[in-house]
């Protein structure tokens, strides 16, 4: 597959993952009830990742997320006093520390209700700002569908399950797309969001400094220039929560070097 064909894959994988667990989804939901939605969630989007140009990364994963857990229900936005005194997904060691984008959320929440009270879900915000957040980074634009019901419950339990993790297996990784009826195309596309945003040191330090539990060891997989850089960025005894680029190279922009840069 050419690279040119790489970001309209990654697209419309986007696209049919935000439908995931919702049917009868349309552009228009809003149209009569709430016209401004989404201008007001992007120039409070945009405001915000002017700040912390972190921003769209982190509402991007947000949404995706959201959407691996039972569906694009919004669950993953709430705190567990309000799931049933469970644990919810923010607790899951996958999101615990490393998910953020909340903030800017809540924010566009409290406007929303203010001019369209008890209309928008929480769940199309999380599918509105993950466009919104692509096309800030100079990604493409989509009409995003819309007509979501937010969730009442979040379990932690249920993200530690669902969500991919970094060392697994392309076996474990494949299982877990399936049960969202999505395939290796849609695996290997949806990877490309990795083209924006940071990791901490903590989700990589085993694959560069102890790896299979040998102190000082690592993947032999990485190509060896790449891992003296990653040793900088991450030494040993350094910080846990210090970033690295996901993409050295245009870390702050959605392209496609991700892919060229494999």
């Amino acid at each position: 597959m050419g690279l040119s064909n790489i970001i309209p894959l990654l697209l419309l994988s986007i696209l049919m993952f935000g439908v995931l667990g919702n049917a009868q989804l349309t552009s228009d939901f809003y149209s009569t009830t709430c016209p401004n939605v989404t201008v007001i969630a992007r120039s409070l989007l945009e405001q915000a990742s002017r700040s912390d140009v972190r921003l769209t990364a982190q509402v991007m994963r947000l949404h995706f997320h959201d959407c691996f857990v039972n569906g694009c229900d919004g669950s993953v936005l709430l705190d567990a006093a309000l799931a049933d005194g469970v644990e919810g997904e923010k607790e899951a060691f996958q999101n615990a520390g490393s998910l953020g984008g909340f903030e800017v959320i809540d924010e566009i929440k409290t406007a929303l209700e203010n001019v369209c009270p008890g209309v928008v879900s929480c769940a199309d915000i999380l599918a509105i700002t993950a466009e919104i957040s692509v096309s800030l980074a100079g990604g493409p634009s989509w009409d995003v569908l819309l007509g979501r019901r937010d969730g009442r419950t979040a379990n932690r339990d249920d993200a530690v399950a669902a969500l991919p993790l970094g060392p697994d297996s392309l076996d474990i990784l494949t299982t877990k797309f399936s049960e969202h009826n999505l395939d290796t195309t849609d695996l290997v596309a949806l990877s490309g969001a990795h083209t924006f945003g940071r990791v901490q040191c903590a989700a990589i330090t085993n694959r560069v400094n102890n790896f299979d539990g040998i102190n000082g060891q690592s993947d032999p997989s990485v190509e060896p220039a790449f891992l003296q850089t990653l040793r900088r960025q991450c030494p040993r005894g350094g910080s846990p929560t210090a970033l690295v680029n996901l993409d050295p190279t245009s870390p702050d922009s959605f392209d496609n070097d991700y892919f060229k840069n494999l």
